[in-house]
């Protein structure tokens, strides 16, 4: 099983309640590790061109709205299955759904100010990174906690 990379995104209601930290913090302690991060505000057009599947739906304007409004924190984490493991972190979209013991499920009560974004797919995060990030930015390196962490056949 070879290490996944997925793109992870403290939206601006997590920058302003002040869970960056304490999001970051269950990233590392499930074993997975950043290869990049960053802060920068959301423009319309990186609003657009991350969320193209939605742009002519009914809702996207108080989306793009919402992601505008505050600096978000990029990162992006890898580690074996990163996608369904960060997936499992966060927890449902709605944090009044979203069970305990997930970001959304301990920090959240909205569908919408719901603190992070996290890739669906492979397919998705290799898509939504190279929006975020240029390849300069992301750093190459295997954490020495992996031998650790992980069997060997993991990562």
């Amino acid at each position: 099983m070879a290490s996944q990379r997925t793109l992870i995104l403290v939206k601006p209601d997590g920058v302003h309640r002040r869970l960056i930290g304490t999001i970051i913090s269950r990233i590392e302690n499930k074993g997975l590790s950043l290869a990049a991060m960053k802060m920068l505000n959301v423009t319309p057009e990186l609003s657009r061109q991350h969320y193209a599947e939605h742009v002519e739906k009914p809702f996207y304007p108080q989306l793009e709205e919402f992601i505008t409004a505050a600096p978000v924190v990029a990162m992006i984490v890898q580690g074996p299955e990163a996608v369904t493991v960060m997936r499992n972190i966060i927890g449902a979209t709605n944090g009044r759904e979203a069970a305990p013991g997930t970001i959304r499920g301990d920090y959240g009560c909205s569908r919408q100010m719901n603190m992070v974004h996290g890739s669906d797919s492979e397919e998705s995060a290799a898509r939504e990174i190279d929006i975020y990030f240029e390849a300069s930015e992301i750093c190459e390196y295997t954490p020495i906690l992996n031998d650790w962490s992980f069997a060997s056949d993991e990562v």
